[in-house]
């Protein structure tokens, strides 16, 4: 089917027939920047419009198809060769539209995917329901790409499609929790306890410790390791405070100012603001917090932290001797032979070297027991006021 053929033979017809292309364009109810189209040979009238265009036109259907007039010797051969050649540009149309939404489908599945990790925080069920139906609509697009295929490959290239499409999710998903430590979008069990919320997904299970505190952190367990009674849990922000980030300010000497800052900085009760002290001669460290002490002691946080902060600054400075924590209403004056000889297994936690593993085990893990808590403290910290 020669289009541009075509077109010419409509516009030398419909000349013959003294018709502007908008008393044509009337005529079949159309604009008449639609009969410039057909007679530029950009487009081909649509098959509706064939019959009533043909006799607007005064010529057969056979001729308008060829773009000429057909002689009778060659009438029938026209006809059947016109017949053949409408039925494949009719396809080519219906396959070339089927395209044009496919890929609609596609792109706007695609996209409302990707947009549920955007627009919906990773706890919110929204944003995997999303995620899903963006999913089946660009499965939808890419089906009407295989058509012309078989049933049997039809399947497996839509079925391999989504499978592709979900583990890419999680793939996806899994990536953002690891360098964010946030919950995971596609677990498929979550539970609740008193302290945390544990996701179970499929490349990881995620701890969310201390849910909707100041203090919540996350633990990302890809091996899979743990459980609810084995977690690491602390009443601090253990990506902040823990020793895996702390250890890096170890130093021999009480008195590099940056040091020390960023060591006091990442320990608990810092977020209350504070200022540091050093005395040089007697290697002594003062922390003035700017609050006040009975304020913040529910479930005995404050001695919790001042006890880890002690143990944590003993073990990391190695000759300060003395610690001076100054509150608004009080002070508590700590030195290192107390932290030595009444602290349980404080040389297991501290030799030489740190183990980090005994830290976690005799201090951070000690923690959450607040027996043990009020019993050292009382042990150890003196109150000056």
């Amino acid at each position: 089917m020669d289009i541009i053929k075509i077109g010419k033979f409509i516009a030398e017809k419909r000349k013959e027939k003294k018709l502007t292309q908008e008393g044509l364009a009337e005529k079949l109810g159309v604009t008449s920047k639609t009969i410039s189209r057909w007679e530029n040979g950009n487009y081909m009238p649509d098959i509706s419009l064939l019959k009533p265009l043909s006799e607007e036109l005064g010529v057969t259907l056979n001729d308008l198809i060829s773009g000429e007039k057909v002689d009778k010797e060659h009438y029938q051969e026209k006809l059947e060769e016109n017949i053949i050649s409408t039925i494949d540009y009719t396809n080519k149309k219906v396959y070339e539209k089927n395209k044009v939404i496919a890929e609609i489908l596609m792109f706007f599945g695609l996209g409302l995917t990707f947009t549920a990790f955007v627009l919906f925080p990773s706890e919110s069920s929204w944003g995997s329901i999303y995620s899903i139906v963006g999913l089946i609509i660009s499965l939808i697009g890419f089906s009407k790409f295989n058509k012309k295929k078989s049933y049997i490959k039809r399947l497996f290239l839509n079925l391999g499609y989504f499978i592709l499409g979900v583990a890419l999710l999680i793939g996806i998903d899994y990536i953002n929790v690891k360098l964010n430590n946030v919950a995971p979008r596609f677990s498929y069990l979550t539970t609740t306890t008193e302290n945390m919320i544990i996701y179970k997904a499929p490349l990881c299970n995620v701890y969310r410790i201390n849910r909707n505190t100041k203090n919540e952190y996350y633990i990302v367990d890809t091996k899979k390791i743990y459980t609810e009674d084995t977690v690491p849990v602390t009443p601090f922000d253990r990506d902040k405070s823990g020793i895996d980030n702390i250890i890096k300010f170890k130093n021999q000497y009480v008195g590099n100012n940056s040091n020390d800052s960023h060591l006091i900085d990442s320990l608990p009760l810092s977020e209350y603001g504070y200022v540091f002290e050093i005395d040089s001669e007697n290697l002594g460290l003062t922390i003035d917090y700017h609050i006040t002490d009975w304020y913040i002691n529910e479930n005995q946080y404050l001695e919790k932290c001042l006890l880890y902060n002690t143990v944590s600054i003993f073990s990391l400075i190695d000759n300060v001797q003395d610690i001076t924590f100054n509150f608004s209403s009080n002070s508590y004056k700590v030195n290192r032979k107390q932290i030595e000889n009444l602290y349980p297994n404080y040389n297991d936690i501290k030799s030489n070297e740190i183990n980090e593993d005994n830290f976690n085990k005799y201090l951070e893990n000690k923690m959450n027991d607040n027996e043990f808590v009020k019993t050292i403290f009382n042990k150890i910290f003196v109150n000056e006021k």
